[in-house]
């Protein structure tokens, strides 16, 4: 294969990159970016019975996802600059180390609350992988490629949320649901070794020396940035709907319309395959249409599927089947959403890719707390929480695209 070698600089090594990325490298990168799916989809199923073993209600459970979205969001405001600074690697390694520590915590807690304190740290590991591993790829790519390149991984990686409830099922079937954390724990420390086969993405001369509390304001000037602001609301409410279908679907399925627990993977998964389908279609899509064109009619759907999701969450129509189509469609938007806006966003800003992927995780997870929060504290006992936030955030996505990002002639490249 060939490679590209930067130029040496005093006090550091010569670092090579593939000139073309090979799949080893690729199938790392969409590990790296899979984790805050593997983290939470692998328990899904064992929610109800984690409830009763720790003897809090369905509220309360909700809130582990969303004390890790917390710690999610939050952390990799931090991981950006550093990676800008230090590397994509030891960011990336450092915060997998904290990732099983967070796991094994939460595989020893005896009650609701140590689990989201232990849920906080696993999620303020994982955020480090997710965030700089699209760092790496804009260090890699640009532009509509850089696009194309993100619908790949994220292709790729949705095989993880695909059959992570099955195997968490059955995990918790067979031994209980602390054995699905301790998987976690191995998982990382896989995950840990498989990152240094990999190559520095980010050369010495292309990091950026300035102390990291200064970098840390300059998020402050990033959000003045009108476009970026668009970019981050697209994703950010789509994000926010998803996380309310990940925390609320569980109960609403399972407890409410009392489908099988075992068999919650298979549901689940349906809407994992709508996203890798998204994906595929929007690798093709990008290139004729220019990312900006395509996030447009990614928000319109989701705003259209978020509000049938709302009717037929209220008024009850066709049972489980009347709510899993609408989701299914709300879903299969990220794969039109997602891709498209991180592209956008990191666009503008080369030398600040750690920032605005940071930035831009940290507005997405950031919202997803909101989103699953919400279905947790509007809990009652059916679907109508759960339906009512997919539609206020299918709304939310739609506002943003149209009154943010304004008409830019052409395709994107």
């Amino acid at each position: 294969m060939s490679t590209m070698s930067y130029p040496k600089t005093e006090g550091t090594t010569d670092v090579s990159i593939p000139l073309t990325p090979g799949w080893y490298l690729l199938s790392v990168l969409s590990l790296l970016m899979g984790f805050a799916s593997i983290s939470t989809d692998l328990y899904l199923p064992a929610m109800p019975v984690m409830g009763q073993s720790l003897q809090a209600d369905s509220g309360m459970i909700e809130w582990t996802i969303s004390g890790y979205l917390i710690g999610f969001s939050f952390g990799q405001l931090f991981w950006g600059p550093i990676s800008d600074r230090y590397g994509r690697r030891i960011a990336v390694g450092s915060g997998l180390i904290l990732f099983v520590v967070g796991s094994a915590g939460c595989a020893l807690s005896n009650d609701v609350f140590t689990m989201i304190g232990w849920r906080i740290v696993q999620a303020l590991g994982a955020c480090a992988s997710v965030a700089l591993s699209r760092a790496m790829v804009r260090d890699l790519y640009q532009g509509t490629k850089a696009a194309q390149m993100l619908s790949t991984l994220i292709t790729v990686m949705a095989i993880m949320p695909l059959v992570g409830p099955l195997v968490g099922g059955q995990i918790a079937a067979m031994s209980s649901w602390r054995a699905i954390f301790w998987v976690l724990v191995a998982v990382g420390v896989v995950t840990l070794g498989a990152l240094y086969t990999i190559p520095e993405t980010l050369p010495a001369q292309s990091r950026n020396p300035e102390p990291l509390a200064k970098a840390l304001l300059r998020y402050v000037e990033l959000l003045k940035n009108r476009r970026l602001l668009g970019y981050l609301g697209a994703g950010g409410f789509l994000y926010a709907g998803m996380f309310a279908y990940v925390a609320g679907t569980p109960f609403v399925y399972i407890s409410y319309y009392h489908f099988p627990a075992q068999l919650y993977g298979l549901l689940f998964g349906l809407g994992i395959i709508g996203i890798m389908a998204a994906n595929v279609l929007n690798r093709w899509l990008v290139v004729r249409f220019g990312y900006d064109q395509i996030l447009l009619y990614g928000t319109l759907m989701a705003m259209l599927t978020g509000v049938w999701a709302g009717v037929v969450a209220y008024n009850d129509l066709g049972g489980l089947w009347g709510l899993v189509v609408p989701l299914f469609f709300f879903a299969s938007t990220t794969g039109l959403i997602v891709a498209n806006s991180i592209a956008g966003a990191l666009a503008d800003f080369p030398q600040r890719a750690g920032a605005v992927s940071a930035l831009t995780g940290a507005v997405q997870y950031g919202s997803g707390i909101f989103g699953s929060g919400l279905v947790g504290l509007w809990a009652d006992g059916t679907a109508w929480p759960l339906g009512l936030v997919v539609a206020l955030s299918g709304l939310g996505c739609l506002l943003s695209m149209i009154l943010l990002i304004p008409a830019r002639a052409g395709k994107v490249k």
